[in-house]
């Protein structure tokens, strides 16, 4: 599995099932976008779909990715299994890379971790 060399906390987090989510560099996460707006068809379908291509990227089992695109993600997954792994992505993302607006104190905690 690539390392992206993060500043603070854990760059990965375990699921029951046995997969991986990651977290994503800034321009994997740009790609994502990218994807997603090429899948959307409609301004409503962009959630959904900006969150399969972020899944396509985070999650990983046995060092490699679940899905290769995030319309291979859409194919497999319901729209709840997307909502429910993406809220997960992004609560882990921010207990993990801390933006600016956390704080200096939040910022601090994590480099001594």
């Amino acid at each position: 599995m690539e390392e992206h060399g993060f500043l603070y906390g854990r760059e990965q987090m375990q699921l029951e099932d046995g997969s991986v989510l990651r977290l994503l560099s800034a321009r994997e996460i740009l790609q994502a976008r990218r994807e997603a707006a090429q899948l959307a068809q409609r301004e409503e379908e962009q959630a959904l779909c900006a969150n399969a291509c972020l899944l396509a990227r985070a999650l990983v089992r046995d060092g490699k990715a679940v899905f290769s695109t995030g319309a291979e993600a859409l194919e497999r997954m319901t729209a709840r299994e997307i909502g429910a792994l993406a809220r997960q992505w992004a609560q882990f993302d921010r207990a993990e890379d801390p933006a600016p607006e956390d704080g200096e104190e939040r910022c601090q905690g994590l480099k001594k971790a």
